[in-house]
């Protein structure tokens, strides 16, 4: 495969392409009123309905560790000579690790997370990722995404988790932290996504509720098409949802408040909070942080991969606490496109590789240990050697599903899928 990165900048061209090309994809679609577009009204609420899914059951926080996280980073091999024969100047030294057995240890930045570990709540997963390398940021997310491939449908694996339970509303699938749905979201079942909470109600409503509903109403009264079922939509959840949420009081655990825990922490906290008002979410996703470290990617003292690891550390923290006892029905996974090279590049950062690890946290996860069958490190890895996949990153994804949603069917979520279990749940 070809590596279209480009060693030196902080952020490859590619990966800023992703997110433009994802934009027009979907600005496009809603142009055309198509069944996967989302109409944008009144302020940041964007939908597609107006009624949610069934309270009081499971949820599932998908956090996409999006640019490509270098998983031997943050789950480190250090029982693997390999790992320290290639990385020289960035391997993190094994007296600073934690949770350590004779292979593995975490990154000392996820010291937070130490208590979820030891609590059995916390776990990873070894060498994940997709089936045949694909190192392009655009192709990748689409691939991993839409997580059926050789289907010539184009929908999301969130959006078909969603369409095989019993519900049918937009809350059923919620995109925390932006203004558009992910490729994951992508289908016909309606989803939402808002960049926050607060812009689920309409503006102008302050001492204005009836007025301001009912000049709505005449407005768009006797009128048809996708905008105007839009403006239903709006209504409907700014008197719902939007009202409920904006009653509730806010949370009272400390998030941390550093620019570089922000990523993470803010859709985070709205997740805790839409996990509270219990109006029936099934999947929470949220795009979180700038992992392309081609450079700067630095050491346990400086550089962008440290940060980052602490703030999405700090940050997932933060959110475990504040669910307190709804923990026992909240399963968060992170995903990410791809991993990075074994070898450092030439600016001793890392370009995009394969294999990956997940982290799994939360209600039914087999925690405080590491999942997965490790490949191996090459004494003396090339430069452009990849760590070997060896768990289809989806076999974690329906193993999840199977345990925590045992009416959707894994081999209908992910067909052609070979179904292995791993044992990360319970």
């Amino acid at each position: 495969m070809t590596d279209h990165s480009t060693p030196g900048s902080d952020c490859c061209r590619d990966f800023s392409r992703s997110q433009m090309s994802r934009r027009s994809l979907l600005q496009g679609a809603a142009a055309v009123g198509g069944t996967m577009a989302v109409t944008q009204m009144f302020g940041d609420a964007m939908m597609q309905s107006t009624f949610a899914g069934t309270p009081g059951g499971n949820t599932m926080v998908v956090v996409s560790l999006r640019g490509g996280i270098d998983g031997l980073g943050v789950v480190v091999p250090h029982g693997d000579p390999g790992y320290y024969a290639a990385r020289r100047n960035t391997a993190i030294p094994v007296n600073t690790l934690l949770c350590k057995d004779q292979m593995f240890g975490l990154h000392p930045n996820m010291e937070p997370l130490v208590p979820l570990w030891n609590s059995g709540e916390l776990a990873a997963v070894q060498a994940t990722g997709l089936a045949v390398p694909n190192r392009s940021h655009f192709s990748a997310i689409e691939e991993v995404e839409d997580a059926a491939p050789g289907s010539d449908t184009r929908t999301g694996w969130i959006n078909r988790m969603i369409g095989l339970g019993q519900s049918s509303g937009t809350l059923d699938a919620v995109q925390l932290g932006m203004n558009f749905p992910t490729t994951a979201m992508i289908g016909p079942r309606s989803v939402l996504a808002t960049q926050n909470l607060s812009g689920l109600q309409l503006p102008g409503l302050d001492n204005n509720v009836a007025p301001r509903y009912s000049s709505l109403q005449a407005a768009w009264a006797g009128a048809t098409g996708p905008l105007a079922a839009g403006a239903s939509e709006a209504v409907g959840i700014s008197k719902g949802a939007g009202a409920q949420l904006k009653t509730m009081p806010d949370s009272a655990t400390p998030y941390p408040t550093d620019w570089y825990a922000a990523p993470f922490a803010e859709p985070l906290k709205n997740a805790a909070k839409l996990i509270r008002a219990d109006i029936g979410t099934d999947v929470i996703a949220i795009d979180a942080g700038n992992w392309d470290l081609h450079t700067n990617y630095g050491t346990t003292a400086w550089g962008s991969m440290q940060s980052n690891v602490s703030g999405l550390a700090k940050s997932l923290a933060a959110f475990m606490q504040d669910l307190g006892e709804l923990r026992s029905r909240v399963t968060v996974v992170t995903i990410s496109e791809f991993g990075r090279r074994i070898a450092e590049n030439g600016s001793q950062g890392f370009d995009h590789g394969w294999g990956n690890m997940m982290l799994v946290a939360g209600a039914g996860v087999k925690g405080g240990r590491y999942h997965g069958s490790w490949p191996g490190i090459e004494a003396n890895p090339l430069p452009d050697s990849d760590l070997k996949v060896t768990t289809d990153y989806r076999n974690v994804l329906g193993e999840i599903v199977s345990k925590r949603f045992p009416d959707r069917s894994v081999p209908a979520l992910f067909p052609g899928l070979s179904i292995a279990p791993i044992g990360v749940m319970v």
